[in-house]
């Protein structure tokens, strides 16, 4: 029987709906930061973002390659964000993850402390036994082949034992590659993965499908 042990889960926009503005007010601060902190326009610094995101995944990757930017200083300042102020407890989604028997990881391009804020906003804390983060990942992000190794290390996990979540097909595919598992969260049909939910409550409904599929959901014994 086919072991599912881990549900792994992306942060920003996957464990809470886009529409709440967490990553927008995120997006702002970043913005921000390299307008600041390397002197450029707002023009030039959308720009240079827009070039970092297609090819590092994240702004900070691409500023520390080509700008040498303490990742800690750009870490600290774009999640200064009011997340009490954009977030709520998820009643639904907290009795979603109570039925989960698998251990369940966060695996985020952002902090553990902002990934902690988010989860204890929302309710679902206990839920989880790891958050792996960019540091974990030694500032390199999804989706780096090299984080999806690393997080695979640090859970000591086979992968054909994996479920990945992200609202992020890109993010999405090195994993499949590795596979595991993968559910697109809130970005309609998309090709190269398989499954594709409209918001993450609905992961409940992929985890009857899988054990009707002859899955067994929860750590091998022994």
């Amino acid at each position: 029987m086919k072991a599912l042990e881990f549900v792994i889960f992306d942060l920003d926009d996957t464990i809470y709906p886009r529409r709440a503005g967490v990553m927008q007010a995120i997006g702002t601060r970043i913005h921000r930061y390299v307008v600041e902190r390397l002197g450029l326009d707002e023009e030039a610094a959308m720009l240079l973002r827009q070039d970092y995101l297609a090819r590092y995944g994240t702004t900070m990757r691409g500023l520390i390659i080509h700008h040498h930017i303490d990742p800690e200083d750009y870490l600290q300042y774009v999640h200064q964000v009011p997340l009490a102020d954009l977030l709520s407890p998820a009643p639904r989604l907290k009795a979603v993850l109570d039925n989960i028997p698998a251990e369940k990881v966060i695996f985020t391009n952002a902090t553990r402390e902002h990934a902690a804020r988010v989860l204890r906003t929302m309710g679902i804390e206990q839920h989880f036994t790891h958050i792996v983060d960019v540091r974990d990942m030694e500032y390199q992000s999804k989706p780096h082949p090299a984080a999806y190794r690393q997080l695979l290390t640090l859970l000591d996990a086979n992968p054909q034992a994996c479920l990945m979540v992200d609202d992020s097909a890109r993010n999405l595919r090195p994993a499949r590659e590795l596979g595991m598992i993968t559910v697109l969260v809130g970005n309609g049909q998309e090709d190269g993965v398989d499954f594709v939910i409209e918001e993450i409550a609905e992961i409940g409904e992929i985890m009857r499908q899988l054990l009707l599929e002859g899955w067994k959901v929860g750590k091998r014994e022994g």
